[in-house]
């Protein structure tokens, strides 16, 4: 049991105490204690019932809940809640926008208890007619039901990626041979099939083997003789396990490496790659490229897109790596609303190797994470003076800020306190139902603003959860071609913002991407691996990684745009 899970379990908890009526002030004590503990940093497992009601918005009922968690795996509450609602009821909390109050609407007024006749009731035009809600909000709830339509039956790649380490640890023990393959493997942000390839010479044997573990349910009319297909418990994406002789394991592996499209290019002797690596053995994934006569392409990039255009002007070595970055930025600290101090998440920034981090808390619109005001600018401006000279020149902290995106383009602050940041990451954040015309338009704003360094998750998407903003991509990107503007690869897991398919247009326009965390505690550096994953998958080369710059060379390129920006003002 986790921080995550126990808050996820007092947060439901709460969403459907308002939902079924129940005591206000029982209801909002779990609402708050779910808000203040996310930000918490204390280890809730090892925390003791006095410990527990010491931490903000934790009072003696909800510490107690906490316990039953801890003891048991559940908490009765949520259990006697759940029994009263009706599974459709449930994932309405997953529509934009619908919180309990206007999900119990729905489902008294209208008798409507499951997604599809919701989806029925507005294109009917019922949702509507409810007082309260309007031909808005009954759009903003049909076009949010479609995306969940499209988005079901897949998780992210972070959760794909435990799924298949948890299982590939299970298969090792009985096979000598077993890898990862398909869409995690090619590392694909959304997930609906975790593939792997095991070596046996019996068939049969595996697939009984496969069937006798507890936690897989096999579908007997998907899977054949070869493949095993079915679910994990917990997990609604399929799993598929190829079975394969020693002898074809690597043409095995490798075709199931790649999209059909990759797979369908033909080599300088028009023989497929698929149909070269069904017809030769082969000792390596290279060797089948070799015989094909094409440039080897590394697993993230076979998708039958640009990998080959790519492959001829650029070795697999200029891809950006984890060992190729040399900074971190965009993070937030406990100035706004991250879980660790400036010092705590510089100094592990530093521990892990970097030569400089970025701090780019929330400017001050953003009154919901604790935007700095300027008294609170100047103050962790002040904090990160001292810490520098602690440092000693062999580490950097760079004052930077995420400034909202306001509605009209412009960034949060004037331009006196802009001018005080060595960087300034513009974000937007908040009124996201623009049209395509007014998004581009806000953001060709914001990119002009000779104070934009870094344009960040510029569509502000969350993988399965919201499609983002519309925008004109080839107008976003020449804009920040124009004015010297990086473009924010947020690595967060939730986000992977700028789609990878956009990153070949930027750099051939010359654009640098930024491979950014947006970390709100220590632990978030380590999303960088997602970011990195999504950068080779674009082909970004560490040449073209805003973050590769080393130190001196970051100091060198924030001087320069600092003094282009005072040139130009007549400073």
């Amino acid at each position: 049991m986790t921080n995550t899970e126990i808050v996820d379990i007092l947060e439901l908890t709460a969403k459907l105490m308002e939902l079924h009526d129940q005591d206000a002030f029982k209801t909002k004590a779990f609402q708050a204690a779910a808000f203040n503990l996310d930000k918490s940093t204390e280890d809730l497992t090892r925390l003791s019932f006095p410990q527990l009601i010491q931490l903000p918005g934790v009072g003696k009922a909800v510490a107690g809940r906490i316990q039953e968690i801890l003891e048991t795996g559940r908490l009765k509450d949520l259990d006697d809640l759940l029994a009263q609602t009706p599974e459709g009821v449930l994932e309405m909390f997953r529509i934009k926008g619908l919180g309990a109050r206007k999900i119990k609407v729905i489902w008294h007024e209208l008798g409507l208890d499951n997604l599809r006749d919701l989806r029925l009731a507005c294109e009917k035009g019922e949702i509507a007619k409810i007082k309260g809600f309007g031909e808005k909000t009954q759009q903003a709830i049909l076009e949010s039901l479609v995306f969940l339509e499209h988005q079901s039956g897949k998780v992210r790649m972070d959760k794909a990626k435990a799924l298949a380490d948890l299982l590939f640890d299970e298969l090792e023990k009985e096979f000598s041979r077993v890898e990862i393959t398909g869409q995690v493997r090619r590392k694909m942000e959304e997930v609906d099939t975790v593939q792997f390839v095991v070596s046996t010479s019996n068939a049969p044997a595996a697939l009984n083997y496969l069937n006798s573990l507890p936690y897989l349910e096999q579908n007997e009319i998907e899977s054949s003789p070869f493949i095993w297909r079915g679910t994990a418990n917990g997990y609604d994406i399929g799993i598929e396990i190829i079975t394969t002789p020693p002898d074809a394991f690597t043409s095995r592996y490798f075709i199931r490496s790649a999209a059909e499209d990759h797979l369908t290019t033909p080599g300088s002797n028009g023989v497929t790659l698929l149909q070269t690596a069904l017809t030769y053995p082969a000792e390596s994934e290279e060797a089948i490229y070799q015989r094909a006569g094409l440039p080897y392409v590394v697993p993230e990039m076979r998708e039958g897109l640009f990998e080959f255009d790519w492959a001829r002007h650029h070795q697999p070595n200029d891809l950006i790596t984890w060992d190729g970055l040399r900074g971190i930025l965009h993070n937030h600290s406990t100035y706004s609303d991250g879980k660790h101090t400036l010092e705590q998440m510089a100094g592990y920034c530093r521990e892990l190797g970097f030569q400089y981090f970025g701090i780019a808390d929330h400017s001050q619109t953003a009154t919901y994470a604790k935007g700095l005001a300027p008294i609170r600018v100047r103050q962790q401006q002040e904090e990160i003076d001292r810490l520098n000279g602690q440092f000693g020149g062999s580490f950097r902290i760079f004052k930077g800020i995420e400034s909202d995106i306001l509605g009209d383009g412009s960034l949060d602050y004037d331009e006196e306190i802009l001018a005080s940041f060595d960087y300034v990451v513009a974000s937007v954040h908040q009124n996201l139902n623009m049209s395509e015309e007014k998004a581009t338009a806000r953001l060709l704003k914001a990119i002009e603003n000779p104070f934009t360094t870094i344009l960040g998750h510029p569509t502000g998407r969350l993988l399965l959860a919201r499609s983002g903003y519309p925008i004109d991509y080839k107008a976003v990107i020449d804009a920040c071609a124009d004015h010297g503007v990086v473009i924010e690869i947020n690595a967060s897991p939730w986000r992977l913002d700028l789609d990878w398919r956009w990153f070949q247009y930027a750099l051939n326009r010359g654009v640098m991407l930024s491979i950014n965390p947006d970390a709100h505690e220590m632990a978030g550096f380590h999303d960088m691996h997602y970011g990195v994953a999504m950068g080779r998958k674009g082909g970004l080369t560490r040449e073209m990684t805003f973050n590769a710059l080393s130190l001196a060379d970051m100091e060198a390129y924030l001087q320069a745009r600092k003094s282009r920006r005072l040139s130009a003002s007549g400073v």
